[in-house]
């Protein structure tokens, strides 16, 4: 399952703190924040950001030293969740044997210092003590440049012979390479550099599975000799219907242009930590729809006509922050826009929504076909999720209804739907192809959303048990059954990794097949662990957003049972791409997995 972290356009994410991702570094890297932020320390402006009201993990840091040799990003992630630590970021500098790690409250990180500070890991003994916040790297950026114009240095760098550098190509250009960036690549040429990468990931597949597994070596040689040192075969990539204006869901930056226009909204142009807040406008990207490119056109209109400005993550001030839109094949569309309050009295922010909810039902909005409109505080944020803020309803309904593969599904704000509905039902029909299921099967649809692939199964097999952490996309799959007419299907609200293993453990049905559609990082090791328990299930279909940093979860179904993992390990048997992102490196793969029956002559 992926959305904003499969894509570009998502770069409207607040700026101030990373995406909870794997981060792993060089030891340079160390010294380059080590050096910034000494240098940065006499300049108490550049830690304003962890006096402000949104949250950021920086205040809740430590250093983690003494870390043993050879230990890796997933290793020191998982000794830490092994006592119960769940990390927010982690960055390792393994060269120098030690780690920086933030995490989302105080009360984790005063247990984590208490729990792994004098702890014996591999022969070494761990220290932690309270680590630095960084310095903000936007402000940081102008401070050396800054410094540089006073020295006497050139604002402007020069190429060879003191010649001046090519002239920039057009804003419109610098957008799409940013964004899009094989958008002049021609498509068939786009799929055969995917199915390259998907080969790559196989072939590194076979590489573990011989390191994890001796048992399955004579498997594996026959496999690697037969695949291209493949560990499975690979079937032929499978197209996206339409390569543009396919994303339905789009998250736009509101900023200064990067031609000097106020209050414009779009796509970053740069990296904050490169110093860029400028966006440019979608106008000419190739990968948004019209109709969203409509939406952002009419509400760029409509702030420009209001006193408030955009919001500055260099000052902490201003409103206007982001816009998100989703789009339907129905002709529907929602908007949603994130505003910072400020100190701003509830009369007047009451005052701006009745405006906006005027403009939109009877002004020039009226026509941009928007047919819900939200309105969402963004300005007091305790967690990194937008997700966990509410979502006021200013005008339309609460919801907008898509259709795929002749289903009615019904989509909230914060309810994750894939991003391109076409190239989804091509890959939920390869899901139901691959499934083998019958009459007499149950599936466990994990990661659900709002309910697509559990829903597009139902009517083939007995049973289907979704899983979704987030409670209003469950709310939105409960409703899509009742509008399917379905009632052989049922939904859990909560951590895959805490309601997994009690509803697998609780089933006594002869035929199990899991789906995991899991976010980027892919599924928590408890749910892996639960799954190799399992021995009754014997089908899994992984769909994977980023199979590079599934890999982790690829490796633990397949490697050889030990004390820690339990149940007879499965091996990959067919594998495909499937192009949900044209005009991106982004790609996402089906991998079939099969359990291994020591009692035949397999291996």
């Amino acid at each position: 399952m992926a959305d904003v972290c499969v894509h570009p356009s998502s770069d409207a994410t607040p700026p101030k703190e990373d995406p909870p991702e794997a981060t792993n570094s060089v030891a340079s890297e160390a010294d380059a924040q080590a050096a910034g932020n000494s240098g940065a320390a006499s300049d108490p402006s550049l830690y304003r950001y962890i006096k402000e009201d949104l949250f950021t993990s920086e205040i809740y840091k430590v250093e983690i030293r003494s870390l043993p040799k050879f230990v890796g990003f997933n290793d020191l992630k998982k000794f830490l969740a092994k006592h119960g630590l769940n990390p927010h970021k982690i960055k390792l500098f393994a060269k120098q044997r030690f780690a920086f790690v933030t995490f989302k409250n105080e009360e984790e990180r005063e247990k984590a210092m208490k729990m792994v500070h004098g702890m014996q890991w591999k022969g070494q003994v761990l220290s932690v003590k309270l680590a630095k916040p960084k310095a903000d790297p936007l402000l940081r950026k102008r401070r050396q440049e800054e410094g540089e114009g006073a020295a006497g240095q050139p604002a402007s760098k020069r190429a060879d012979g003191g010649e001046e550098e090519e002239e920039e190509p057009p804003l419109d250009v610098q957008i799409a390479n940013v964004v899009t960036p094989l958008w002049q690549v021609p498509y068939e040429e786009q799929l055969k550099r995917k199915e390259e990468e998907v080969v790559a990931v196989l072939q590194r597949l076979a590489k573990e599975i011989g390191s994890t597994n001796k048992a399955m070596l004579p498997w594996l040689f026959a496999q690697k000799g037969k695949f291209k040192k493949m560990c499975c075969p690979l079937e032929a990539v499978r197209p996206s219907p339409t390569q543009t204006g396919y994303r339905n869901k789009c998250e736009f930056l509101i900023s200064v242009g990067a031609d000097g226009e106020d209050k414009t909204i779009g796509f970053r142009l740069g990296k904050y930590k490169g110093g860029s807040c400028a966006v440019v406008g979608p106008e000419g990207t190739c990968h948004v729809s019209a109709e969203a490119k409509r939406v952002v056109s009419v509400f760029q209109k409509f702030i420009r006509t209001t006193a408030y400005s955009v919001y500055s993550p260099e000052t902490y001030e201003g409103h206007w922050k982001q816009l998100t839109v989703r789009t339907t094949r129905t002709k529907q569309a929602m908007a949603i826009i994130f505003f910072n309050p400020q100190k701003l009295e509830e009369e007047e922010i009451n005052s701006l929504k009745d405006t906006m909810k005027k403009y939109f039902t009877e002004g020039e909005g009226k026509e941009s076909g928007v047919s819900s409109l939200y309105f969402v505080r963004d300005g007091q944020r305790k967690s990194p999720n937008l997700e966990d803020l509410p979502c006021e309803l200013v005008a339309g309904e609460s919801s907008i209804h898509e259709e795929l593969l002749a289903l009615k599904f019904r989509i909230s704000p914060h309810s994750f739907f894939q991003v391109n509905t076409g190239a989804a039902e091509v890959l939920y029909s390869a899901v139901g192809e691959w499934a083998q299921l019958d009459q007499d099967s149950t599936v466990l649809d994990v990661c659900c959303g709002t309910g697509t692939i559990g829903i597009s199964l139902a009517k083939r097999v007995k049973k289907v048990i979704g899983i979704e952490m987030c409670q209003e996309a469950v709310e939105d799959a409960r409703v899509n059954a009742k509008l399917n007419g379905l009632t052989n299907i049922e939904f859990h609200c909560g951590k895959a990794e805490d309601t997994f293993p009690n509803i697998l453990n609780a089933l006594v049905s002869p035929s199990i097949t899991a789906i995991v559609d899991p976010p980027r990082a892919g599924l928590h090791s408890k749910v892996i662990l639960a799954i190799r328990r399992a021995e009754h299930l014997k089908r899994l279909v992984y769909v994977a957003c980023n199979a590079k940093a599934a890999m982790a979860n690829f490796i633990d179904l397949c490697r050889a049972p030990s004390n820690r993992v339990h149940g007879a390990p499965f091996r990959p048997v067919r594998a495909m791409a499937v192009d949900l992102f044209p005009q991106t490196m982004h790609v996402e793969m089906l991998l079939l997995f099969e359990r291994v029956d020591y009692n035949s002559q397999q291996p």
